[in-house]
């Protein structure tokens, strides 16, 4: 079998053999050339990527911390880009999931276990991956989920559904149930659902919503708060609390941040306090990590769940264990999906309209490394910056 050579825009390994990149680099440039890759496989089918999403794993690739993903590959280069909307092409002699012509969601998973929970993903760490920043790609029957014959959604919706809500579905499926499994409907019949991060923690928040639960979300955007507002879901303005970063060193040694940090930490638990009747949250989704995770765990109720499946600001924690004992704290991680799962959350969504609402700029082709840039630099208001591959 042939190869199939492409457009694509492409990343390549960083320079110094031996460390990632400092971080104090500039991130890396995608680079528009040529792309070539083996012909399909028994299983695997052709597609052409029609929308793609901006993932925070792109920036992070791009930044390479907290690995240079081509080096831990060994591949050089690779293509990024692992949710969107795709139309098949061409399918293996063995696929059954998709037909040529259908449209699909990708769904991420790179490498499963034998239960099919994610160990890599797809088009970042999962070697031998290729993403939708490039005209074609290939994935495998189960990278790909059919939409919905005439589907009511467009297909922008269902790009930026393809990773972000795929994996609230999953995340919230588990937390909510952990913290069913201590407090019942009597105990609790709407929980206090919070949320900091971003569009995940936007679908997680609104999944809850089906179930009754008060949620709130925090953010120091004015189009964001709106957003939420349209929502229903309490937004929750961060400017009031602005020095809510938690930096140990700098508590322990510098008495001015320690003191500013303080004052905002007793606005934030404050504010938790008047709006969850003095109980605290039932369920904080954090999709941040280590600079809020000590005011996450203050803020969390008594037999509380802190949930997330992912981090943006840091990934290292510290906890006392004896608190998180004594106040019966579940501590939830996952990481994305299963198959079934991914199929799941498209039928819910169909059925409910648990989709998110797309509004701002869809980048072209050709501004991909500008959408690059303005992600990585804080200049997107919405949670879900699209671009465009190929005409619809």
């Amino acid at each position: 079998m042939g190869n199939i050579t492409t457009e694509a825009w492409v990343l390549y390994a960083g320079n110094n053999p031996s460390k990632p990149e400092p971080a104090e680099l500039k991130p890396a440039e995608l680079k528009k050339e040529s792309f070539s890759f083996a012909d399909i496989t028994e299983f695997e089918v052709l597609a052409e990527p029609i929308y793609g999403c901006w993932e925070g794993n792109m920036t992070h690739a791009l930044q390479r911390r907290p690995v240079d993903i081509c080096k831990q590959r060994k591949e050089n280069p690779v293509v990024l880009g692992n949710a969107g909307v795709v139309r098949i092409l061409k399918t293996g002699r063995s696929v059954t999931t998709v037909q040529p012509g259908d449209l699909c969601v990708i769904f991420c998973n790179g490498v499963w276990d034998k239960f099919g929970y994610p160990e890599k993903i797809l088009a970042y760490d999962a070697p031998n991956t290729m993403g939708c920043l490039a005209k074609q790609m290939k994935l495998h029957e189960k990278q790909v989920i059919l939409l919905p014959e005439n589907t009511d959604f467009s297909l922008k919706q269902w790009a930026a559904f393809s990773l972000r809500y795929i994996t609230a579905w999953a995340n919230w499926k588990l937390a909510y149930g952990c913290w069913r499994v201590q407090m019942t409907e009597e105990d609790c019949p709407a929980p206090f659902v919070w949320g900091w991060g971003g569009g995940v923690s936007i679908a997680e928040l609104s999944l809850a919503q089906f179930q009754g639960a008060r949620v709130a979300m925090i953010a120091s955007d004015d189009k964001r708060l709106k957003l939420m507002e349209s929502m229903r879901i309490k937004p929750i303005d961060r400017r009031k609390f602005p020095d809510l970063e938690y930096d140990e060193d700098k508590y322990q040694t510098d008495p001015v941040y320690k003191k500013k940090y303080t004052e905002s930490e007793e606005i934030f638990l404050d504010i938790v306090k008047k709006h969850t009747l003095g109980l605290g949250v039932s369920i904080f989704i954090d999709y941040v990590g280590s600079p809020v995770t000590r005011a996450t765990l203050r803020a969390l109720a008594r037999q509380g769940v802190v949930t997330t499946a992912g981090w943006k600001e840091g990934m290292k924690i510290t906890t006392v264990r004896a608190i998180e004992c004594i106040q019966r704290h579940i501590h939830i991680h996952t990481h994305y999906a299963r198959y079934p799962q991914g199929r799941s959350a498209v039928r819910f969504a169909e059925d409910t309209g648990w989709l998110p609402k797309i509004d701002g700029e869809v980048y072209s082709w050709d501004n991909i490394p500008q959408l690059a840039h303005d992600y990585a630099n804080g200049k997107i208001s919405n949670y879900y910056p699209l671009f465009e591959i190929n005409r619809p």
